[in-house]
C-alpha cells in the first residue's frame, strides 16, 4: 500500500491519468492525497470530480480556493470571471450528488506526520489549533445554514487570525488561511496582494512557511495553490502545485519515502496570474 500526494489539477484529467498510469496506482490498495483545486481553469473539471468521488476510501481531498468558488457559483453566490470553465459542472445531471460531495470535503487533514492542505497555516496555529478550526469551517460547509455561509465566506477582511473572532469573520480568516493564503506579514496577517514567486515578497512579508515563528513545524505541510513556488520539498513542507495548468507539470509525491514522481503537461491557459 502507498499513499500518493498529487499536486493541483484544476480540471486537467488527461494528465491525471497519465501519472496514475505512470506509477501504477492500484485503487484497491493504494490511496491518492488530493492538495484541493480539482476544478476551473483546466477543460474536464466535470470529470475529476467524477474520478475523484467514486475513488471513495481511496482518496482524500481538501477544499481549494476554486472548489469553494465552485460552490458558491453554484449557489448563486460570489463572483464569475471570464477565465472560469465550470459550466459543464453546473449543467450536468449529477451536478447536485458531485456538488454535495465536493461541499462535505474536508479542509484540513492531518495523518501520521503529514498534514494537508490546499495553501498553508498562519504561523500562530498549532497542527491541533488547526485542526479544530477547520472542524468549525466544515461543520458550516456542512450544516443546514451553509447557503448563508456561502454567502459570507469570500472577502479578504479581516486578514489576522484573533482569538476573539466570531461568526462570518472567524471562518472566513480559517479558509483565507487554508485556501488562499501565500505570504505573511511580520505581524501575522495575510497579505493578499502579493503574487509570484516568493523573492518577489516586498519588505516585511515573508512565505507563510517561511515564518521563524511558525508552530506546526513537527509535522510535513503537503499543500498546493502556489504554481510560482512551484514543486518544493524540504523539512516540514511539500509544495506540490507544479504548474500543469499551465503548461508544467503535474506532480505526485509518495509519502511513505517522499519520492517524487513527475510528467509533463501541455498547457491549459495563459498565465493570467489568478490561481
Amino acid at each position: 500500500m502507498a499513499t500518493y500526494a498529487i499536486g493541483d489539477l484544476q480540471g486537467c484529467f488527461e494528465p491525471l491519468l497519465r501519472l496514475l498510469d505512470y506509477i501504477s496506482f492500484d485503487r484497491g490498495r493504494d490511496r491518492l492525497w488530493f492538495v484541493g483545486d480539482l476544478v476551473n481553469r483546466g477543460p474536464r473539471s466535470l470529470e475529476v470530480l467524477r474520478f475523484a468521488r467514486d475513488l471513495g476510501d481511496a482518496a482524500v481531498v481538501v477544499l481549494g480556493n476554486h472548489d469553494l468558488h465552485l460552490v458558491m457559483q453554484s449557489e448563486g453566490h460570489g463572483r464569475a470571471n471570464r477565465e472560469d470553465t465550470l459550466g459543464q459542472v453546473l449543467a450536468a445531471p449529477d451536478r447536485d450528488a458531485l456538488l454535495d460531495w465536493l461541499r462535505r470535503r474536508p479542509l484540513f487533514h492531518v495523518e501520521g506526520g503529514f498534514a494537508l492542505v490546499h495553501a498553508g497555516l498562519l504561523p500562530a496555529w498549532s497542527i491541533e489549533r488547526a485542526a479544530a478550526l477547520a472542524r468549525e469551517v466544515e461543520a458550516a460547509l456542512a450544516g443546514p445554514g451553509y447557503r448563508n455561509f456561502l454567502a459570507h465566506m469570500w472577502g479578504s477582511q479581516p486578514a489576522a487570525w484573533d482569538e476573539g473572532l466570531a461568526g462570518w469573520d472567524r471562518l472566513r480568516v480559517v479558509v483565507n488561511a487554508m485556501t488562499r493564503m501565500r505570504f505573511c506579514r511580520a505581524d501575522g496577517s495575510m497579505d493578499f496582494g502579493t503574487k509570484g514567486p516568493p523573492e518577489n515578497a516586498p519588505p516585511g512579508t515573508y512565505p507563510w512557511f517561511a515564518a521563524p515563528d511558525r508552530v506546526a513545524r513537527h509535522h510535513t505541510i503537503v499543500c498546493g495553490h502556489w504554481s510560482a513556488l512551484g514543486f518544493r520539498s524540504e523539512p516540514g513542507l511539500l509544495a506540490l502545485d507544479s504548474g500543469c495548468l499551465w503548461g508544467g507539470s503535474l506532480t505526485a509525491v509518495r509519502l511513505e519515502d517522499r519520492q517524487v514522481f513527475s510528467l509533463p503537461c501541455p498547457r491549459q491557459v495563459e498565465p493570467s496570474g489568478w490561481d
